[in-house]
């Protein structure tokens, strides 16, 4: 479990411990600007940020060789807490994504992305050699379509996407074969096109809620829109990122000055808002650059990882900061279609804290056993 002996001390990365402590922070901070009064939100936060260091030390130092062992116990707990959402889960704004554990509401989504790293890094590792025949590819699909399904119907349909991608691209770092991939975004690419296609002729998607089209179907064609409510949130997120100018508000008119707090759950899907607006350009600009940064980090750690699962464990950590974070600011900048997800350690949200904690724990853990060549 702790394998002392075969870590290297000069290898654990307090600088990529400061990034994620001085993300956290920002983000308890402007939390706490667009917080309302009871709402006990940055009080939430800071106890997320004090779990997250018990996390990342405790995460760490256990040897990802012996948490992967345990692969097939944490995909059935991952099944177990995603059903058990679905039979006791709580709804908020016509969702049901949380299991009420009187102390906090947790969402097991969150977890779920990391233990489909894990999980997916030890088949990939058990398939090496045989990653390239079909029946691998059908069976490890079918393994991260089940809890994708589960976690889709919520409805979540941004974490369901976070999920498929980090098979993707995890998959690519296996050695899938070109001779696959081509073919697969020949008929990906059209597929994906004449859905946007479908959902402008109005035409039902079952795997789509109705709600869900009309955003797609509102970032389409904004002109479009006669709703009140589906373009009301990413229209006032631009321009309240715009408001903020070069230095924003907070230091040249204060906090009384800040209209973020006006955009439903700015605190969250929506920070980036609160970034533009009370930091500026500028401060937007620190942001996306330490996430660059902690994102660089992990691919970093991938390459001089001392094994397969272990590069390909860090990759998948990687690919799920990267998609957050693409997502998330082109979401509050207009830039894709309205779908929530939490900004990286910057973002309001116990669950999504302590699950990038344990992200970050266990790329650590990799680095502390990493090689300084990739053998």
């Amino acid at each position: 479990m702790f394998q002392f002996k075969k870590y290297n001390i000069k290898h654990y990365d307090i600088s990529m411990l400061v990034f994620v402590f001085l993300l956290s922070g920002i983000g308890a901070y402007l939390v706490r600007l667009v917080e309302e009064e009871g709402e006990g939100l940055f009080k939430k936060q800071v106890l997320g940020i004090i779990l997250g260091i018990g996390i990342v030390a405790i995460v760490s130092l256990i040897d990802y060789h012996f948490i992967c062992q345990f692969y097939i116990v944490l995909y059935i707990i991952n099944l177990a807490l995603l059903v058990a959402v679905r039979l006791f889960g709580t709804s908020t704004n016509n969702s049901q994504r949380w299991l009420n554990l009187k102390i906090f509401s947790f969402q097991p989504s969150e977890l779920s992305k990391i233990i489909t790293i894990i999980v997916l890094a030890k088949l990939f590792t058990m398939f090496k050699d045989k990653i390239n025949k079909f029946y691998i590819l059908l069976f490890t699909g079918i393994l991260t379509a089940i809890p994708t399904f589960f976690i889709l119907i919520q409805t979540n349909l941004s974490t369901s996407i976070v999920i498929m991608f980090i098979f993707v691209i995890m998959i690519f770092a296996a050695g899938l074969s070109y001779k696959i991939i081509l073919p697969i975004l020949i008929i990906g690419i059209p597929a994906v096109l004449g859905l946007f296609w479908c959902i402008e002729q109005n035409y039902d998607i079952f795997f789509l809620t109705g709600y869900q089209q009309t955003r797609i179907a509102s970032f389409l064609n904004p002109q479009l829109d006669t709703s009140s409510d589906i373009m009301y949130q990413q229209d006032n997120s631009t321009q309240v990122i715009g408001s903020g100018r070069l230095t924003g508000k907070l230091l040249t008119e204060g906090k009384e000055s800040l209209q973020s707090d006006t955009i439903p759950v700015s605190e969250s899907d929506f920070i980036f808002s609160v970034v533009g607006e009370a930091l500026g350009f500028i401060g937007g600009c620190v942001i996306i650059v330490l996430l660059s940064i902690l994102i660089f980090k992990c691919i970093n750690i991938a390459r001089h990882a001392p094994d397969f699962i272990g590069m390909l464990i860090a990759i998948g950590v990687a690919s799920m900061f990267m998609f957050q974070v693409f997502v998330n600011i082109g979401v509050a900048t207009a830039l894709l279609p309205n779908t929530g997800i939490p900004l990286p350690f910057v973002s309001s949200g116990l669950s999504s804290m302590i699950s990038s904690m344990i992200a970050i724990g266990l790329v650590m853990n990799i680095s502390l056993q990493r090689k300084n060549r990739r053998g």
